[in-house]
């Protein structure tokens, strides 16, 4: 039987069309991104790892770029100055570091804010406002994260000066795969079912590139919504420590382009210390499973690719005694700072 959680992942293809047809402001065309002294950043768990790409993208033309959780830009308030154009992600616009921020921080000269809830304190301080069209949400992140995803490409596009309908027309090309993956659920019983054979079943994603956005967010929403142990991991990181804890009971999901090296050698070594190893992608590094995603725009594969992690997290749910998505300690909106 279906719980409100898996309820919102089958409803993702819907919210994906939602924000397509979200015509995005107009002043975002007007935006000089050489006259800021920088580009900050911001938000909370999957909203701020839903950035990553953004970070990326616009270090590779050459801005000054600070991608910094809200948490930490409390602590350090003045890395928004009067020529700093702010970039805030909230889904629900109420986060507890979000509203803090925007009562104590510093004002920047311009606040672009992109949540879910245009009368929420972040949809009304923004100066210009993107709204995820997203749909009310239950528990855990899913349809909100897809449309972090879309809105911040398309966000991109514009603030470049490109054409962001060649980013919508590559996420409906994707549609069929995104409504024939949500119901997939059994793709990825297989991993769960081995996981559970261990007495320290435990799930890392590791990732190179803009996939660290879907590693980072897949840690977060596997313990939130299956109370199993999960870390997410950008490239080599995981050799400095975290490698020690691989082997028997360990399920390592791989995330990056089809033959990224530091993952294919990463993927050998894990396979032969006993970890159960799998890649989300084009094709398998080293010897590993595969769970498929089509060639294709980085973003499309994002969506696509997400959606194997939303299964497996509700999969380990039952494994572990658990409704998956329900909150035992927090809540959906995290308003304590």
């Amino acid at each position: 039987m279906s719980n409100p959680y898996e309820n919102d992942i089958a409803m993702q293809p819907e919210a994906v069309l939602a924000q397509l047809k979200n015509p995005l402001p107009e002043s975002l065309k007007t935006l000089k991104l050489h006259e800021y002294d920088r580009i900050v950043l911001t938000g909370m768990g999957s909203s701020d790892y839903g950035l990553i790409p953004i970070e990326r993208a616009l270090i590779a033309k050459g801005y000054p770029v600070w991608r910094v959780d809200a948490g930490r830009l409390l602590d350090m308030p003045n890395l928004v100055t009067e020529k700093t154009l702010l970039w805030m992600t909230s889904q629900s616009g109420m986060s507890g570091e979000i509203v803090a921020l925007l009562k104590e921080g510093n004002r920047p000269k311009t606040l672009i804010g992109l949540t879910n809830d245009e009368n929420s304190t972040l949809g009304k301080s923004a100066d210009i406002l993107i709204t995820l069209k997203s749909g009310d949400e239950a528990t855990v992140s899913s349809k909100s994260y897809l449309n972090t995803l879309i809105a911040g490409y398309r966000t991109l596009a514009l603030l470049l000066g490109e054409d962001e309908q060649r980013i919508c027309a590559a996420v409906t090309d994707t549609l069929g795969d995104i409504r024939r993956l949500v119901q997939e659920k059994e793709a990825v019983a297989r991993f769960a079912d081995t996981l559970f054979t261990s007495a320290r079943p435990r799930v890392a994603y590791i990732a190179t590139g803009s996939y660290a956005s879907s590693a980072l967010t897949g840690a977060l929403i596997t313990k939130e919504a299956s109370k199993v142990s999960a870390e997410g991991f950008i490239g080599g990181e995981f050799r400095h420590g975290p490698l020690e804890t691989s082997g028997q009971g360990m399920l390592a999901v791989l995330l990056g382009k089809a033959g990224d090296e530091t993952l294919e050698r990463l993927a050998t070594e894990l396979l032969a210390n006993g970890t159960d190893v799998v890649t989300i992608g084009e094709r398998p590094f080293a010897a590993s499973a595969l769970l498929p995603i089509s060639a294709g725009h980085e973003l499309s594969q994002l969506l696509c690719g997400f959606i194997y992690i939303e299964h497996l997290t509700v999969a380990l749910a039952r494994h572990n005694g658990f409704i998956a998505g329900q909150f035992l300690y927090g809540q959906k909106i995290t308003v304590a700072v």
